[in-house]
C-alpha cells in the first residue's frame, strides 16, 4: 500500500499496490504492520456498508463526541463518492480545515480518517457502496454532526445533494467558540 499524506495531519489517502495478471488484480486493502509503521490504528472492531441508490446522495458530516472518538478507513467499493473530512482537533494547526478526495470502486483507494474528524460524502454515481472499517464500536449517545453547507466550514462540494437525511440537512450553524472538541 502507498500512504499519501493529506494537508490535514494524520489523514492519509491509501492507494493499493495491485499485482495484476490476466485474471485482474490482487491487492492488500489493510496491513497491520504498514498501518502501525505510519502511526495509524491497527484495530478495527466494526465494519459498515453504506448502500446508496442515487447519485447526489449526501451523508454527513458526522463525528463522535468525547469519549467516543473513532477513526475510520473509508473506501468506495462500487460507484464513486466525493469524500470530505474536517479537522475538529481544537489544538491542531488545521482546526476546521477540510480535505476532499474522490474515491471509487475503480480506483479502489481509501481515505484514513483520524479520530476527532467529521466525515461525510456525496455520491457521484448511482448504485454506490461505501465500506467503512471503524476504529471503535458506534455509540449513538456520542453521535454528532455538522451541516454539509455550513458557511463557517467553506466546503466546496462538486454539486448540491438531491438526497439527504433530514438530520444532516438541518444541523445548527457551527460555533467554533462553543465547540469543546
Amino acid at each position: 500500500m502507498k500512504f499519501q499524506a493529506t494537508p490535514l495531519q494524520g489523514a492519509f489517502v491509501v492507494e493499493l499496490e495491485p499485482h495484476a495478471d490476466e485474471r485482474g488484480f490482487f491487492a492488500r486493502t489493510f496491513c497491520e504492520r504498514e498501518f502501525a509503521a505510519h502511526g495509524l490504528p491497527t484495530r478495527f472492531p466494526q465494519s459498515n456498508l453504506s448502500r446508496n441508490a442515487r447519485a447526489r446522495t449526501l451523508r454527513g458530516m458526522h463525528f463522535q463526541a468525547e469519549p467516543y472518538f473513532e477513526a475510520k478507513l473509508v473506501r468506495a467499493v462500487s460507484g464513486a463518492i466525493y469524500d470530505v473530512i474536517v479537522d475538529l482537533r481544537r489544538t491542531s494547526p488545521t482546526f476546521l480545515h477540510w480535505f476532499g478526495v474522490e474515491l471509487s470502486g475503480e480506483s479502489a483507494r481509501a481515505l484514513f480518517v483520524p479520530e476527532r474528524f467529521a466525515h461525510g460524502f456525496l455520491t457521484l454515481q448511482d448504485h454506490t457502496d461505501v465500506f467503512y472499517q471503524m476504529g471503535e464500536f458506534f455509540r449513538p449517545e456520542g453521535a454528532r454532526g455538522l451541516r454539509w453547507n455550513d458557511a463557517s466550514l467553506g466546503i466546496r462540494w462538486p454539486g448540491a445533494p438531491e438526497v439527504i437525511a433530514e438530520r444532516d440537512a438541518h444541523y445548527d450553524d457551527f460555533d467554533p467558540e462553543a465547540f469543546d472538541g
